[in-house]
């Protein structure tokens, strides 16, 4: 709108230029030379006014240009002084300058705002160009956890810490990585991530570190607290079935004193007994040692077993408690002669888990059922442990195997996972089956 004026100006002119030239030509034909000389002069005059309005324009212009180059937004171009055919150019100038030092001033408070956050933030972020090396800049943060208060490139960080310095040259764009460096005598571990971005043709490289020392303690000490739940949670799964086993043959003992005329076997069952609580006793020493050493075994402690023993042995250890909490545990298997290569103390630590769940599954029904069983499928032994129990939500299933991930309120969530672990010792898996109210199968799988 404010070089329409402009426009409308300097078309005037020329359209009178054009009269003026029209009209001129018409005297030549009626060879009027007065007339012809007068306008001739008209027209020389309405030219070299066009000539010095577009030539004001063009130093306008330039000098306007000239404050752009130089970004000087401040500049104000003088309106009521200048000639009435400028006066909308120099308006135009104004306003552009003004909306360029708006946008200015909204860029710089932005800036000021990012630059603020960013030596908020509890991480040290450093930029450079990485052809030059030349430093960008680099947050009050990287300043104190490098106690570093200036630095000109990046690669005069090599003499502050050659460590840091080899690992920040050679981490990739979207990588992360962990690297120990020493301060103050004391060991520090900064984890290192970057990314690039162009400005002006130049690549740049910005690097975020941030001291993970604590957050390693604290996941640390977490890590021995579930520990010791979860060492607890397991010794408990089998002390507990030898309690009850213990406190069954007391009982044997005590009836057998009070009527020896009616001993029908007790004996014989004092001496089962006894036998499976000590077996059962020195499988749960080697099962605690097998764990605090499970990061460092490779194969398990293998033996020819005949399924039927270690079931025998499995019923002989629960029945106690089964029957305490009126459970009927069914145990088929169609082959007696069936035998497998395992670690007996491991697996049999597996089944105990797997029961201990299945009983705490069906505690709410009215006609609480396990089934323990073992197929052979072609070259895969199948040990399956089911029941009639709650089941299992579909969208937990994938996640029961998860380490110190538990549905129980009381659980520790590692029971499952050290079963899963102990069968890939064995080269084996353990797969579930389930659905919600019907019950649940976990399927131990030999290969």
């Amino acid at each position: 709108m404010i070089f329409k004026k402009l426009e409308w100006r300097l078309l005037l002119k020329l359209v009178l230029l054009f009269g003026i030239l029209v009209a001129a030509a018409w005297f030549v034909v009626q060879a009027n030379y007065l007339f012809i000389i007068i306008l001739g002069a008209a027209a020389l005059i309405l030219m070299y006014d066009v000539y010095r309005m577009m030539q004001k324009a063009q130093d306008e212009v330039q000098e306007f240009v000239e404050s752009i180059h130089y970004r000087d937004f401040s500049r104000y171009f003088n309106v009521k002084h200048a000639p009435a055919e400028l006066q909308p150019l120099r308006q135009g100038f104004n306003e552009i300058n003004t909306t360029f030092k708006v946008i200015s001033k909204e860029k710089e408070v932005q800036y000021q705002y990012l630059q603020k956050i960013l030596e908020l933030v509890d991480t040290g972020i450093i930029s450079y160009e990485t052809e030059s090396g030349e430093l960008n800049w680099m947050n009050d943060t990287f300043k104190r956890m490098m106690e570093i208060p200036y630095l000109k490139t990046i690669h005069s960080l090599e003499k502050r810490d050659a460590v840091l310095y080899r690992e920040a040259i050679d981490i990739r764009p979207g990588e992360t990585k962990v690297v120990s460096i020493t301060k103050d005598n004391r060991p520090l571990k900064i984890l290192l991530a970057a990314t690039v971005f162009q400005t002006e043709n130049k690549l740049n490289k910005v690097i975020a570190c941030q001291n993970i020392n604590e957050a390693l303690d604290e996941t640390e000490a977490k890590a021995w607290q579930k520990l010791l739940s979860v060492m607890t949670h397991e010794i408990m799964n089998s002390v507990a079935p030898i309690s009850s086993l213990a406190g069954t043959l007391k009982n044997r003992l005590a009836q057998a004193h009070a009527a020896p005329a009616a001993d029908n076997g007790t004996m014989d069952d004092l001496e089962l007994g006894l036998e499976t609580i000590q077996r059962r006793s020195e499988g749960l020493l080697k099962f605690t040692e097998t764990y605090r050493n499970l990061n460092k075994i490779t194969t398990p402690n293998l033996k020819k077993v005949f399924v039927r023993d270690l079931f025998e042995n499995l019923y002989a250890l629960m029945q106690p408690t089964l029957d305490q909490k009126h459970i009927e545990l069914e145990v088929i298997l169609k082959d007696p002669h069936l035998t497998c290569s395992i670690d007996i103390n491991l697996i049999e630590q597996v089944l105990i888990n797997l029961v201990v769940n299945a009983i705490e599954a069906v505690k709410e029904k009215a006609q609480p059922r396990i089934l323990l069983s073992a197929v052979q499928d072609h070259n895969k032994l199948l040990i399956r442990v089911s029941d009639n129990g709650s089941g299992i939500a579909p969208e937990l299933l994938d996640k029961i195997f998860i380490p110190f991930f538990s549905t129980k309120k009381s659980g520790s969530g590692i029971g499952l996972s050290l079963c899963k672990q102990i069968m890939l010792l064995h080269k084996g898996n353990i797969l579930v089956q389930s659905k919600e109210g019907e019950g649940t199968v976990f399927t131990l799988v030999f290969g």
